[in-house]
């Protein structure tokens, strides 16, 4: 996100759980809500839309390979990617908030053997990432997010 950009309105996910957990998050400067449940890692992502042009702030369970931020695009097992994951393929240079910390980031999918290594480390993280799968035909993209630095 440019500067210009940062400064425009931000729309938070439509589904109410999620923009609760999205306000409380920007209101505590990820002090909480960083914690998801029992101990769950949790980050915001901004996402430009790939239709509108508008800027969409999603949260998300993630993990860590090194200095690089791993998502999961799971829907829960949904037969269709989330709306989130088709604009960040689109687009995919987006902001995550970490925390207090906010880190331009660039998106790409994990692919091969360091989307099934990933794909171990975030099922450990959140086991029903396995059940989702199964429930599903398409394969679940594995989502690294990279600081832009």
């Amino acid at each position: 996100m440019s500067a210009n950009e940062s400064s425009q309105q931000v729309v938070d996910s439509p589904t109410d759980w999620v923009a609760d957990h999205i306000k409380e998050y920007v209101e505590s400067d990820g002090e909480k809500g960083h914690e998801w449940r029992e101990g769950v890692p949790t980050l915001l992502l901004s996402v430009k839309g790939r239709k509108s042009g508008l800027w969409r702030r999603t949260a998300l369970i993630y993990g860590r390979d090194g200095d690089n931020y791993v998502v999961v695009a799971s829907k829960g097992g949904s037969p269709t990617h989330p709306l989130w994951y088709l604009n960040l393929r689109d687009n995919p240079e987006s902001e995550i908030q970490v925390g207090a910390d906010k880190v331009r980031v660039r998106a790409r999918d994990a692919e091969g053997e360091e989307r099934a290594r990933l794909w171990q480390t975030m099922s450990a993280i959140w086991p029903d990432y396995n059940n989702y799968q199964t429930k599903t035909d398409r394969q679940i993209p594995v989502v690294v997010l990279e600081p832009a630095n």
